[in-house]
């Protein structure tokens, strides 16, 4: 039987926003936490939602849903080894994504543009929002709802960006953040003793492992779907398209050469796959060279990481994640590539444009139609707002819950008749 006390984690790290009655020993609180992710119907809707190609590109592609599982089963490994409580990191790394709108950082754009005089809008921040207040699970007295009412640990470790909009690590201003002004409550509440703009250590597994599935699985995505051809890195030119994106997208934390030396790393580690015809041998060719570059990732930011901390469990704020200076040009690399090859051609689609304008034609029709045109649970919560801009923050929750297909559907059936008969 286990017991409520965990190794390197205090009693309230194991409390929860509203107390709930005992429980059944037989699971621990933080694999409560990981089973209430697992069931979640926002887990289940990132199936249908855009990871970088669209859910309906081909079969192959990631969705949010699995680049979610792939990231849980990055950082719970890395976690474990470290310390961390593995099902902490994995219910943060399940987390992770659950707030992202349909048609991924694109939609995410255009609702931070509706929403820029409500406290905006954030993929990380609407994850807060779910976990504690829109998922429905645990109710207070009041009629509230708490969302999962996970414990203080995995919410904590939920949340990659613990400011709010404008504020950041060392007085750096960032348009990305952890919580919107009416959630922070609970925010205050699950950061309760933590050091000011610090992720705690299961936080930073939970973004690094991330960061590793995102830049590694996108070029797999990629080579596959016949978009890249990582034999063209041995060009010049090539390269150059490829430094030029990290520094437009990512900044310039790196220099051209310190970007170039880690491509050639990374080729000189065999982890580059300079031919792909997609038959069996290839694509088990390709896996391989992906877990390669994951395992390599891990490894380095573990040694690192110990070497910085000393051995014994790691947990909480116990330490910091430690990611050498060449494994981080490495994966920012990787995510240049996805950018030249991918990310950055589509920007210009008529297909990406429609998407901005399918989110901002459902906010302004629904906002004109509410409560009527949303779904039961998000009409209460309009009817219960105190304010306009509350009303707007409801509408918002109701599109972002959406998935690429729904929101497509939604748009059809309350937009497109509306245009027919107006003759458009």
């Amino acid at each position: 039987m286990h017991t409520d006390s965990r190794p390197g984690y205090s009693a309230a790290d194991l409390e929860r926003w509203l107390p709930e009655p005992p429980k059944s020993k037989a699971r621990t609180p933080f694999e409560r936490d990981r089973a209430r992710l697992v069931h979640s119907s926002a887990l289940r809707r990132l199936g249908a939602k855009t990871q970088v190609l669209g859910p309906s590109s081909d079969d192959f592609i990631r969705t949010r849903l699995t680049h979610t599982l792939e990231v849980a089963q990055v950082g719970r490994e890395l976690g474990k080894q470290l310390g961390c409580d593995p099902d902490v990191v994995d219910s943060a790394c399940l987390a992770h994504d659950l707030g992202h709108p349909p048609f991924g950082h694109n939609g995410e754009r255009a609702l931070a543009d509706v929403a820029r005089d409500i406290g905006g809008f954030e993929g990380n921040a609407q994850t807060l929002r779910l976990l504690t207040r829109l998922e429905p699970k645990v109710f207070g007295p009041d009629g509230a709802g708490a969302g999962l009412n996970l414990t203080r640990a995995s919410l904590d470790a939920s949340v990659k960006y613990p400011w709010r909009l404008w504020e950041g690590p060392q007085g750096r201003l960032t348009h990305k953040f952890g919580v919107y002004p009416d959630d922070v409550p609970v925010f205050e509440w699950l950061r309760a003793g933590a050091p000011a703009n610090r992720k705690c250590l299961e936080a930073q597994v939970m973004d690094l492992a991330d960061d590793i599935s995102y830049s590694v699985h996108d070029v797999e995505d990629a080579i596959v779907g016949g978009k890249l051809d990582l034999g063209l890195m041995s060009q010049d030119a090539e390269r150059s398209r490829v430094i030029e994106a990290v520094t437009t997208w990512y900044g310039d934390r790196f220099t051209p050469d310190q970007l170039d030396a880690a491509m050639t790393r990374l080729d000189q580690a065999g982890l580059w796959i300079d031919e792909f015809d997609g038959t069996r041998r290839a694509l088990a060719e390709l896996k391989d060279s992906t877990s390669g570059l994951i395992g390599r990732f891990c490894r380095e930011a573990h040694d690192a990481t110990r070497a910085a901390a000393g051995d014994g469990p790691l947990t909480r704020y116990a330490a910091d994640l430690v990611v050498p200076e060449d494994t981080a040009a490495e994966i920012l690399v990787l995510k240049g590539v996805a950018v030249a090859y991918v990310m950055a051609p589509r920007e210009s689609e008529p297909l990406y444009m429609r998407q901005r304008e399918i989110i901002r034609d459902l906010v302004r029709v629904l906002s004109e139609r509410a409560p009527l045109a949303l779904e039961p649970t998000f009409a209460a919560d309009w009817q219960e707002a105190a304010d306009d801009d509350a009303r707007l923050r409801v509408v918002i929750d109701q599109v972002a819950s959406l998935t690429d297909v729904s929101a497509a559907q939604w748009h059809a059936r309350h937009i497109r008749p509306r245009a027919l008969m107006s003759g458009v």
